[in-house]
């Protein structure tokens, strides 16, 4: 039995059956990260000596008797841009390379509460901009199924942990695809929720109004558990809904039998791979056969929501990103003569290229003569964007559309064009605009790499997902694949 390959539910039940220890499976993953690590380059920060720590402890309240929850013992990794108290948080950038927070983020400190082992910290694209973490000021992560080829990004760190067996689950922030894009490159499951279903408290801020915190698993039931731990009000968090959190656990029925699934056309034409389109096909007969109703509908304002999303998002980032100014905290530029120039000098030599860009574009549709003609239309795109999901949801109950165009492009093939690496989410974007949550589920394969299948839903409906998508897992092996490494 391969322990770093369980899923979290098998691992949680040889853990409370006592076939194993916490301390055990916790050195298996750091061995197996010892022996993968140098191929893939997952992680920012490792953890080994307090995740063994915790594990140990974890075990003793178990032998003590102790009741636990489904996550005590299982290590799990975050992406680098949740606060961790005592452990550094450089969202993958220079200028923020030493920074250690004072606290956890409240996902963090739900995690740890729960008895959850967090080994490390991973690697994504600086401050979450990009697609393929070519644009981290540290290094690059690889993708397990083919070490050529980017693990899609932001939040590629993560996903690659799980697909190479480096963390049982993972979590990632999604502000424009970054958690089901690299969950579709890398061959694993990867949940967006609702906006403001997880509190954001502690993750630090790209574009306020669309990031979420979701995690990655090797299945939609392992998301289920994970969701009834991170989910619920919070008053730290302003956007954080005060709606109720069922147990997800609970809703798999294991078939599809009522629901109602919409196909998109919009999704399926110019610019998605041949491979793409016939595996998402393919996914579709089997939802289908799992007692689905499926039937073609229309988004018309998808065209436009890429255009949308690239100034509503640069414009938050523009505004959130002021704040790094290296008189506080974080990387500090040296020979400033005055205020302004250590302000210009320390954003020039701590933010990468990609980060300069979209900080450039959100300031210059925010300024003077310029709001309406970019910003306020942007906003108005949005909300036809949402309109579009609004009048498809009073027919369906899901929507189901391939997650990228393509799946995971060479490393070095978009770096050097913008406007190429920006499409590679345009499956993804109308979906944070709209505030809905999304999943992305292995669905086979083309050329050797995983293609994923999304489902998008209604707000705050992340049950209907994880239904649909543990019954697709239910009759399909593709989540039991594993890359050669």
């Amino acid at each position: 039995m391969d322990l770093h390959y369980l899923t979290l539910s098998e691992a949680s039940q040889h853990l409370q059956l006592g076939e194993i220890s916490s301390e055990e499976l916790t050195r298996a993953i750091l061995n197996r990260i010892e022996a993968t690590e140098p191929k893939i380059h997952s992680f920012v920060t490792l953890t080994q000596e307090r995740a063994v720590e915790q594990a140990r402890e974890i075990d003793r309240r178990r032998l003590a008797g102790e009741e636990l929850g489904p996550l005590a013992g299982v290590p799990c990794a975050v992406k680098d841009n949740f606060c961790t108290q005592g452990v550094r948080t450089t969202c993958s950038s220079k200028i923020l390379g030493d920074f250690v927070p004072p606290y956890d983020g409240t996902v963090v400190a739900k995690l740890k509460e729960a008895g959850a082992i967090i080994i490390g910290k991973t690697n994504l694209d600086e401050f979450a901009m990009g697609s393929s973490v070519e644009n981290s000021a540290l290094f690059m992560t690889y993708n397990p199924w083919d070490t050529s080829c980017v693990p899609g990004g932001s939040s590629g760190g993560s996903a690659s942990s799980v697909a190479a067996g480096q963390a049982i689950y993972s979590f990632g922030s999604d502000t424009g695809g970054s958690i089901r894009q690299p969950a579709s490159f890398c061959g694993v499951v990867g949940l967006k929720p609702t906006y403001g279903r997880v509190s954001r408290y502690g993750l630090v801020a790209f574009a306020s109004s669309l990031d979420q915190i979701g995690p990655f698993a090797r299945t939609a039931a392992d998301c289920a558990m994970i969701l009834n731990v991170i989910c619920g009000h919070d008053r730290l968090d302003s956007t954080s809904a005060n709606v109720e959190v069922p147990d997800f656990s609970e809703t798999l029925t294991g078939d599809c039998q009522g629901l109602r699934i919409g196909i998109p056309m919009e999704y399926f034409g110019e610019g998605i791979a041949p491979g793409v389109a016939e595996r998402v096909s393919e996914a579709i007969e089997v939802l289908k056969s799992l007692g689905a109703e499926v039937d073609e509908c229309s988004l018309p304002h998808t065209e436009h929501a890429l255009s949308a999303y690239y100034i509503i998002a640069p414009a938050e980032a523009s505004s959130n990103l002021a704040r790094y100014d290296g008189v506080r905290y974080g990387y500090r530029a040296l020979g400033g003569k005055d205020l302004i120039d250590l302000y210009g000098r320390t954003r020039d030599e701590g933010f990468g290229p990609e980060v300069k860009r979209r900080i450039i574009m959100g300031t210059y549709a925010l300024s003077s003569g310029y709001y309406d003609a970019y910003y306020l239309k942007a906003q108005k795109v949005r909300t036809l964007v949402k309109r579009d999901f609004d009048r498809a949801f009073e027919k369906f109950d899901l929507i189901v559309a391939p997650t990228s165009p393509t799946v995971a492009f060479k490393v070095g093939e978009k770096k050097e064009d913008p406007l190429a690496m920006y499409m590679a989410d345009i499956c993804t974007i109308p979906v944070n605009l709209a505030g809905l949550p999304g999943i992305s589920v292995p669905c086979g394969f083309a050329g050797g790499l995983p293609v994923g299948m999304q489902l998008i839903g209604r707000a705050f409906d992340e049950a209907a997902l994880l239904r649909a998508a543990d019954a697709f897992q239910g009759a399909t092996d593709f989540h039991w694949k594993r890359p050669s490494l």
